[in-house]
């Protein structure tokens, strides 16, 4: 982490100052439109709170969906303002434009520790071509320039990349700093032993991080219909489980690169579809029935890498064991979740990579009891890749 920080700014570059700060507030909307799961907006509390105390006028903007060529009522922004005041506790203004002269005059009427949230960035149809154009006429909302937005930080879009040229300082926030501070020092310091677990249903996907965390891992976990890729590699029956078939080849090849790095589940649930979960059994990984799928690892295997994560001391996490959505087939994702919880507990590092497994260990009610939970799902595996976010790279060097 060798980015300036928010933290790292003087008094005088905060107060009276506008600042730009482009947050994740890419949240679940509910009935009546209101926001169903806050996260995001709370994890961006205390960045607010360090620039609002400073002084400096806070002028926020973030993406919500994917609205189709242009604003969409339902995406609008104005019910995360809503909650953002709630949680703030102090007014929050909103404008329901993103730049133009309505947007200028809404910042320059605020004063020193006032907030101002703008519509959907997305809206503007540059956004996500990272217009510089849209990125000029965003500047003129900002004398300096924050991105907390670690969630973003992998998209050169004109809010997170382009922007961040034009207004200086440009720094990270506290969500940012803490996000590479702890996906950093993983890859680069870790503790040993040090596990890797990997889930999910497709092994293209997660192929380059596969092959960037293999050198620097001392145990590969993979989970999820990825491993029965690897099972067809090994001429296992797969029965009719998700496999990709052009990726077979690749798999063979990393398997006998891996050697005993790379772990895979030695048995499976399986069922004839995810519709019929209560059907789920447990067989070995060489006995899957022809007309039956893997849906989730099987309890010797969550069993075993459960022990792999206890005897840990640093442990990344990205991609669920199985369709933990359906009950009974999150009992494995469940396990893995204990397991890091319980880990944590004894002093190891635990980081648990955004998406999917950021929702089982919240589901699980365990958020709370891992070192970090990304916020970022497609920005934490872009990272573990060893790629060069271009949010973070526009931003100032300490």
């Amino acid at each position: 982490m060798n980015k300036r920080t928010v933290a790292d700014l003087a008094p005088a570059e905060l107060k009276g100052r506008r600042a730009l700060v482009r947050v994740d507030f890419n949240v679940p909307l509910g009935e009546g439109g209101t926001v169903s799961d806050d996260t995001r907006i709370r994890a961006a509390l205390p960045t607010l709170k360090l620039l609002i105390k400073g002084g400096a006028r806070v002028v926020l903007c973030s993406h919500l969906g994917r609205p189709k060529g242009g604003p969409d009522p339902k995406y609008s922004m104005a019910p995360v303002a809503k909650r953002l005041q709630e949680l703030l506790g102090q007014p929050v203004a909103f404008c329901g434009t993103v730049v133009g002269a309505e947007a200028e005059a809404a910042s320059r009427a605020l004063a020193d520790g006032e907030v101002l949230l703008i519509e959907n960035t997305r809206f503007e149809k540059g956004e996500e071509k990272n217009d510089a154009a849209l990125a000029e006429a965003m500047a003129k909302l900002g004398d300096f320039y924050v991105n907390d937005a670690f969630g973003s930080a992998h998209r050169a879009h004109s809010s997170t990349e382009a922007v961040a040229k034009l207004l200086r300082p440009a720094v990270a926030g506290l969500l940012m700093e803490k996000e590479l501070e702890y996906l950093g020092t993983a890859l680069d310091k870790p503790k040993r032993p040090f596990v890797a677990i990997l889930g999910g249903s497709k092994i293209s996907g997660k192929i380059d991080v596969i092959e960037a965390l293999l050198p620097k891992v001392d145990a590969l976990l993979v989970g999820g219909a990825m491993a029965c890729t690897f099972y067809k590699a090994m001429g296992l029956e797969t029965g009719t489980s998700l496999v990709e078939p052009d990726r077979v080849e690749m798999a063979k090849a990393l398997v006998e690169r891996a050697g005993t790095v790379l772990i895979l589940p030695h048995d499976a649930m399986v069922a004839p579809s995810i519709a019929d979960a209560a059907k789920a059994h447990a067989v070995k990984k060489d006995e899957i029935p022809a007309g039956e799928a893997m849906l989730d690892i099987g309890p010797d295997s969550a069993a075993s890498y459960a022990r792999a994560i206890l005897s840990a001391k640093t442990v990344v996490w990205n991609g669920p064991m199985g369709v933990f959505e359906n009950p009974p087939l999150d009992a494995g994702t469940n396990a893995i979740a204990r397991a890091m919880a319980e880990a944590t507990s004894k002093g190891c590092t635990t980081v648990v990579g955004g998406g999917d497994s950021a929702a089982a260990v919240e589901g699980a009610g365990l958020a709370a009891k891992m070192s970090h939970v990304s916020t970022g799902g497609g920005a934490s595996l872009e990272f573990l890749e060893g790629k060069v976010l271009p949010g973070v790279a526009a931003l100032d060097d300490r």
